[in-house]
């Protein structure tokens, strides 16, 4: 189990001291936010809700050989950094909403326990220390979170109905009465959501409710024009009749801006449900105002959870990447073209290269989108580079299938949290067999964006020893406050 050791605190009393039997003192987090201590002997304890720099005492529910797992039970001494969290459904009590493994922590320290998971990571498993590190990218700290899935039970024992996220380490749905990691106006329609489910006929069928906002308000005439479209798409596992429609359409005409979605069977069966005379919601769609980007999405299309992150994600990928007008640029695992569509207002062409045909087919939408809008909005200027999407198991790349699209000056690579293990495997391969390049050249510069640390250090570990590059920057993305979810960016130039 890795480790991160974070400088959040000074300890006020030697690391030599003798403790009382059983007291622990605690060193740092591991990834799941548990607080990591030794025993005299050097067995590992893994505590949950202790902090680096305590000394505590915990309930033992798990021992092993090597390691044991237990609980915080006392404090003895405490972290400077310890808070109050601000949700009353977190916490180690019995049913505390399992969402958020970090309220209890100061989300500086947060970022700086972050930070050091990041770079431990590129060391221990790839080998790689950055040549600087980047200042960690932050937001709000609350009512940041514009995606989510919340499970719907009902609980006949209790006679009423749950909606939230899962308990802490357990299947059971939390007993959720407000969430202060959604933005506060979904907060507030928990409890009215419960009660909309309760009354429903399909109460026992009804299995989860996912929910995606925009950043846009709706357009004229919707509510008012006024607030952000918010979409919950209702997995429904029996046919819903015709009260239950009528109650879905009702209560989302008391909630401006809200939008049902109905998903039946698998995610091809998901459709909108028409709406109510008057209440008619716009486009769920986010901008990125710094480049003039509109970005329209389904509820169930992949969106980054804070929005407010993501514009200065996009913003300092493409500083860092320093895209010239007359360079070709390949984003690699595109997306809807979240990256793709900000890079076509710098570079000479861009290819956007995603591994789903139904997202290959959403992204050109939005292309074709874009260009309308910016031709409309300046008809004698050159609305975008020339930019083209295409579908390609990135989890299969070959050194021939790489070469086969095209040299490019520099590449933006932004994998899910398998990471990107064969295409950097193939840009090595061309690196280090001259004889199949055919004409083609490695990129110069190279930004990877990446939502799990692990697969960016061994990824970046093919990129440094393998493929010709240094890592001249990374940096942490505190995309997800209170929990320990870590992403982070990283540079990497091509060695002369």
């Amino acid at each position: 189990m890795s480790e991160a050791i974070s400088p959040i605190d000074t300890p006020n009393t030697p690391d030599d001291t003798v403790l009382p039997e059983g007291w622990l003192r605690v060193k740092s987090l591991d990834l799941e936010a548990q607080g990591v201590a030794h025993r005299p002997d050097g067995k590992v304890v893994f505590i949950d809700g202790a902090l680096p720099f305590e000394v505590v005492s915990a309930q033992i529910h798990r021992s092993k050989s090597s390691f044991e797992k237990g609980t915080l039970t006392d404090i003895h001494r405490e972290s400077s950094q310890r808070v109050r969290p601000a949700c009353p459904h977190f916490g180690l009590h019995e049913g505390a909403c399992g969402g958020c493994k970090m309220q209890h922590l100061h989300v500086s320290a947060q970022v700086a326990v972050k930070q050091r998971v990041l770079e431990d990571n590129l060391w221990h498993i790839g080998k790689v220390k950055p040549d600087n590190l980047l200042r960690p990218i932050e937001g709000p700290a609350w009512g940041y979170r514009y995606r989510a899935r919340l499970s719907v039970r009902h609980v006949r024992k209790k006679g009423q109905v749950l909606i939230g996220f899962h308990e802490r380490k357990s299947r059971y749905v939390a007993d959720m009465k407000e969430c202060h990691v959604l933005a506060p106006h979904v907060s507030a329609m928990l409890v009215p959501l419960r009660r909309l489910i309760e009354s429903m006929d399909a109460v026992e069928t009804l299995a989860q409710i996912e929910l995606a906002m925009g950043d846009m308000a709706p357009t004229a005439g919707a509510n008012g024009g006024a607030g952000e479209v918010v979409a919950m798409v209702l997995r429904h596992l029996e046919p819903l009749s015709e009260g239950d429609l009528a109650r879905l359409r009702a209560f989302a005409a008391a909630n401006p801006g809200l939008q049902w979605w109905l998903q039946p069977k698998g995610p091809d069966s998901i459709h909108r449900l028409d709406e109510l005379p008057g209440h008619t919601t716009g486009q769920l769609a986010y901008q990125l105002p710094d480049f003039g980007i509109t970005m329209p999405f389904r509820p169930t299309d992949f969106t980054q959870v804070n929005p407010h992150i993501n514009r200065v994600l996009v913003s300092r990928a493409l500083g860092l990447l320093a895209v010239q007008k007359t360079e070709r640029v390949i984003d690699w695992f595109c997306g809807l073209g979240n990256f793709t569509l900000p890079l076509a207002t710098q570079a000479r062409e861009v290819l956007g290269v995603e591994g789903a045909e139904a997202l290959v087919a959403r992204s050109r939408e939005n292309l074709k989108l874009n260009v309308e809008q910016k031709k409309a909005l300046a008809p004698a200027v050159s609305a975008l580079a020339a930019t083209k999407f295409v579908a390609r198991n990135l989890f299969e790349m070959t050194p021939e299938l790489l070469s086969g699209d095209g040299a490019a000056d520099k590449w933006l690579v932004d994998p899910p949290r398998e990471g990107a293990f064969a295409l950097v495997q193939a840009l090595a391969a061309l690196h280090q067999q001259p004889e199949l390049r055919k004409g083609w050249t490695p990129p110069r510069r190279i930004v990877y964006v990446s939502c799990n640390p692990a697969t960016l250090a061994r990824d970046a570990g093919v990129l440094v020893q393998e493929a010709g590059y240094r890592c001249t920057k990374a940096g942490v993305v505190n995309m997800f406050p209170h929990t320990a979810h870590v992403e982070s960016i990283a540079v990497f130039e091509l060695q002369d």
